[in-house]
């Protein structure tokens, strides 16, 4: 064999190995195509104490689609996820903190969680719960990637009790304004107006300068949300209501 054949059977072989057989380094390593371009969430871990930290980090640094930032870095991460015994105005006020210097979404990991610490913790930004007897490492991502996600995150109970309290906040301030869900919007009632008076529908979409889309859209909206039948039950129900 001559040189020239080892020198190319040198390269073949290196190319196949991923070795420089001459100088000895190792090549990088090739990464997997699918692998190419995703990278972890950016996560900032936050504890009352060493010890709940470091179980929390334990279980996170073993899962690729986290990653996870020191203390220093906490400015970038995504998500900051918050682990405590309970809520406490010292945490409360970590809570506020968070909100004010991060730009991610804010998790809370709980060990103990009183009913009436739902709306102090939606008031300071927490977007997900999840109970520490129940954070182990595959709810604790899904935890993560949710948010990362835009999404949130409960446990049912509490789902139930937020779900109750937005409706006890919607009547309260609907009942408190002499509203009711029946009312309807300035845009509604100019539809309706033009209905009465026997415009079809290209006619209103002239007039109120919105699409015909938009207007059927609108007539629908008012008919499902009352229980109606048709555009003429939700003209008689209108004037029956002095809604136009």
């Amino acid at each position: 064999m001559t040189s020239t054949d080892t020198t190319r059977e040198e390269a073949v072989t290196a190319r196949r190995t991923g070795v420089a057989s001459r100088s000895g380094i190792a090549a990088a390593p090739r990464v997997p195509e699918q692998s190419r371009g995703r990278r972890g969430v950016r996560v900032a871990v936050f504890a009352e104490d060493l010890i709940l930290q470091t179980g929390v980090v334990q279980q996170l640094r073993q899962r690729p689609e986290v990653e996870l930032l020191s203390e220093g870095e906490a400015g970038r991460a995504e998500v900051s996820l918050l682990v405590v015994d309970a809520l406490s105005e010292t945490v409360t006020e970590h809570l506020r903190r968070l909100r004010l210097a991060t730009s991610g979404r804010i998790g809370l990991v709980v060990g103990q969680f009183e009913a009436g610490g739902l709306q102090t913790i939606v008031e300071n930004g927490v977007a997900a719960v999840l109970r520490r007897s129940e954070a182990d490492q595959d709810r604790l991502v899904h935890l993560i990637t949710a948010l990362a996600n835009g999404e949130g995150v409960m446990p049912g109970d509490l789902l139930g009790e937020l779900l109750d309290r937005i409706g006890m906040l919607q009547r309260t301030m609907l009942d408190g304004r002499g509203l009711t869900l029946s009312t309807l919007t300035a845009r509604e009632a100019e539809m309706l107006k033009l209905v009465a008076e026997g415009f079809d529908t290209s006619e209103i979409a002239t007039k109120t300068s919105y699409s015909e889309r938009t207007v059927k859209n609108v007539l629908h909206e008012i008919i499902t949300r009352l229980g109606l039948r048709n555009r003429a039950h939700a003209v008689g129900y209108a004037m029956r209501r002095g809604l136009i």
